[in-house]
């Protein structure tokens, strides 16, 4: 069957090439043996399909597909010169996960969202943890095994990994049967009355209407809990500056959430 043909970052990738593994094993060796830069290159282009295969999990977050293909181009590079060959496990099966974590990282580090330093780091250990144990175990890892390997509390690692992991719509299906899809927002369960659940809607509306720095803002000192003068330092202006924006974002919040529920 013909692959279609798309431009990606200038390759045609109707005419990428694939490789066996043992074509793969062979060119691992001789770039060990002799670091050839020639085999080198034919072993990326042999798993360019590869890169393909595996950044489509993360087309949906809108990102611009040629600069995901050049992210996952770098993971194939870093499996490339990681791969230990003296070990029983398939190229390709090395190669996803570094691919993958390559991509999570580009993703968490241009999140608008921004996440502190330590939980980024854990994340990052872990994302590691996940990738060497993947090969070892030849499966995917528990969360415990991964905070086993780390030395961290199951708990922290689940906090770190979430805090790094995509959101979902509330309007993502997660079952189709003859046209009835059903959707996220259909599993979450009203644990009040329908009144606060209405007004929550509203609350999250008003949200949406706020800028880009108001909302940060919010985020950084009701759900991060931060003071006004770490804000401050951590968006660049001053204390002063941050108080009045929290102010004036609040307000509008309450406005914007009474109209709603009027």
């Amino acid at each position: 069957m013909a692959f279609q043909k798309v431009m990606i970052s200038g390759v045609n990738t109707a005419e990428l090439t694939v490789l066996k593994e043992e074509e793969k094993i062979a060119l691992l060796k001789e770039i060990r043996d002799t670091g050839s830069k020639e085999a080198r290159d034919r072993l990326i282009q042999g798993n360019l399909r590869l890169v393909l295969s595996v950044i489509q999990r993360f087309a949906s977050r809108g990102e611009d597909m040629d600069d995901l293909f050049q992210i996952g181009v770098v993971g194939l590079i870093k499996a490339i010169q990681n791969f230990d060959l003296s070990k029983e496990v398939r190229f390709s099966t090395y190669c996803v996960p570094m691919i993958s974590g390559e991509l999570r990282r580009y993703l968490r580090d241009y999140n608008q969202i921004k996440v502190s330093r330590s939980l980024r780091d854990l994340a990052y250990q872990a994302m590691q943890a996940k990738e060497r144990l993947t090969v070892q175990f030849q499966r995917e890892p528990t969360v415990t095994e991964i905070a086993a390997e780390i030395g961290a509390k199951r708990e922290d690692v689940v906090v770190a990994l979430e805090s790094i992991s995509d959101p979902v719509s509330l309007y993502e299906p997660v079952y189709s049967d003859s046209g009835d899809t059903l959707y996220v927002l259909d599993q979450i369960r009203d644990r009040d009355t329908m009144e606060s659940w209405m007004g929550e809607l509203s609350l999250r509306d008003a949200i949406r209407q706020l800028d880009k720095r108001e909302q940060n803002i919010l985020f950084l000192r009701f759900f991060r809990g931060k003071t006004q003068t770490e804000v401050a330092g951590e968006i660049g202006i001053s204390q002063a500056q941050v108080s009045r924006l929290e102010k004036h974002a609040i307000r509008k919040v309450r406005e914007a959430a009474r109209e709603n529920i009027v």
